[in-house]
């Protein structure tokens, strides 16, 4: 019988490499040493950063601006070699100045107004008043007020007087004002002198008088309030007296 495979047929295979398998030991070491190399890296990277921020922003806070927009120099910014965001900075720091100088002159503007406006409204009642023929006769306290100013201490009173009746003579006589000052649980009632000194503002009119000043007190004192009284010449009584509070 003829054998089917010849005696001695080679058989061909692959070559087979042999390897040792990582323990799984290894294998965490080898972990743990890439996460250390990547994290290093990271924290490097992050530093890195970290530090040209924060030289920037002392470079504009601190050395430039000296925590102060306002004190902007462009000269200064310039040796920076920013040019672009100094020009920036500079036109930005202009437009809110020339924004603050517009709030101030607005206010003032408005200020003024508001005070004018009173003035007008004060004088049309007054006149509508004369007008509508309800002036007692004899000699009245139309108006007195007494208002703090926008200064510190400085008050501004204001006086007006009428006299009615159909033919009134001319009233001549005179004007006290005395404030009553108050510090701390004291009080002092003193009064307020013309510019030359005298106590008694000599008034002579027919029909309207109108009396207007200011006076300043000093710092740590207040105003309770301040007191006319009206004289006639030759008259040591007073014919009228009346009391303002000061008001804002």
């Amino acid at each position: 019988m003829k054998r089917i495979f010849p005696k001695n047929t080679p058989f061909f295979s692959s070559r087979v490499v042999v390897r040792s398998y990582p323990s799984w030991r290894y294998r965490i070491v080898v972990i743990l040493i890439s996460c250390l190399v990547l994290f290093s890296l990271a924290w490097g990277m992050f530093e890195a950063g970290k530090q040209s921020r924060n030289g920037l922003a002392e470079d504009f806070t601190e050395e430039k601006f000296d925590h102060n927009l306002l004190s902007y120099d462009p000269a200064v910014c310039r040796q920076t070699k920013r040019q672009q965001l100094c020009t920036e900075m500079g036109e930005l720091i202009h437009q809110v100045q020339i924004h603050n100088t517009a709030n101030e002159n607005l206010l003032k503007q408005i200020k003024t107004l508001t005070y004018e406006n009173d003035q007008l409204k004060e004088k049309m009642i007054f006149f509508q008043h004369l007008m509508s023929g309800n002036s007692k006769n004899g000699i009245s306290i139309y108006q007195f007020q007494l208002k703090e100013t926008e200064t510190p201490g400085k008050y501004r009173y204001a006086l007006t007087l009428t006299q009615g009746g159909k033919r009134p003579s001319d009233f001549k006589g005179r004007v006290r004002l005395y404030v009553t000052l108050s510090q701390n649980v004291e009080t002092k009632t003193v009064p307020i002198v013309t510019r030359d000194s005298k106590v008694d503002f000599p008034i002579d009119f027919r029909f309207l008088y109108r009396l207007e000043d200011s006076f300043k007190i000093p710092e740590g004192i207040s105003v309770k309030n301040i007191q006319v009284q009206i004289y006639e010449n030759n008259d040591s009584k007073a014919l009228l007296t009346q009391t303002a509070q000061p008001i804002l």
